[in-house]
């Protein structure tokens, strides 16, 4: 069956950049990146940073993306931003369950589920981040663990949700350590992954968008986005640098 996938390459560049450099980032980007481009170009920005990347990016087509937002529509939740804020300022994409999110502050399964089904009902398309550890590959849990995951999500906010959202998977091993599955070893797990929705439903399966997130750079961009079922790639060190980015950008489909 024919599907409608596109290749998508996000930077997300986590915690870093200062308000100049951030500017400066995004004005590379979009000045340097191919519009014609069938592939689409996303940056998930600091939250403080939205607001200038938004006025530089709302008439281009570099999409604009945000790391984080509440469960909770709106509260008592100091220090906390909502999917509505973000949506105030032109976010059409949000991460939801980012290893470090998940690791260093607390997100569980259930909070994700939350986090994903309010972005779909704002018209946010979220990007629903899995991974295993180390151990848990060593262990052969990789699908188990993953699998388990997306269940959490597709249990709350439907299997049609999905029609509406990414998935990225970050093999938490390979982030910001240097190392990354083979093309084989991320095509194979992507590959699961899509046999896995395809349980649920197939027309879903066939449109989702699988990105890898584990360390994709300039130098293994290209074969990794070669393989059949990676749509594209969620970027961390190397989207901070604009040269290397729209590197990666110029070999995806």
């Amino acid at each position: 069956m024919e599907n409608s996938r596109t290749q998508l390459i996000a930077g997300n560049w986590k915690m870093n950049t200062s308000r100049v450099g951030a500017i400066r980032l995004a004005s590379q980007i979009i000045a340097s990146s191919d519009a014609s481009k069938t592939a689409n170009c996303l940056v998930i920005v600091p939250s403080i940073h939205i607001a200038d990347v938004e006025g530089l990016s709302k008439h281009s087509h570099v999409i604009l993306g945000a790391q984080n937002a509440h469960w909770e529509e709106s509260g008592a939740y100091t220090g906390e931003l909502s999917i509505k804020m973000l949506k105030d300022y032109g976010v059409k994409y949000l991460l939801v369950g980012h290893s470090e999110r998940r690791e260093m502050f607390g997100d569980t399964d259930q909070n994700v589920a939350k986090k994903f089904l309010l972005a779909i009902k704002n018209d946010i398309k979220p990007i629903l981040c899995i991974g295993e550890t180390l151990e848990q590959r060593e262990n052969g849990q990789t699908l188990e663990v993953l699998f388990a995951q997306c269940k959490a999500v597709v249990e709350l906010a439907g299997i049609q949700s999905f029609a509406n959202a990414c998935v990225a998977y970050e093999p938490i091993w390979a982030i910001g350590t240097g190392k990354t599955a083979t093309p084989e070893q991320a095509q194979e797990t992507h590959k699961a992954l899509r046999n896995w929705f395809a349980e649920q439903n197939q027309d879903i399966a066939n449109n989702l968008q699988f990105l890898y997130g584990g360390s994709m750079n300039g130098t293994n961009a290209q074969e990794l986005l070669s393989q059949p079922d990676i749509d594209g790639g969620l970027i961390g060190g190397a989207s901070l640098k604009a040269e290397e980015f729209l590197k990666i950008y110029s070999l995806a489909g």
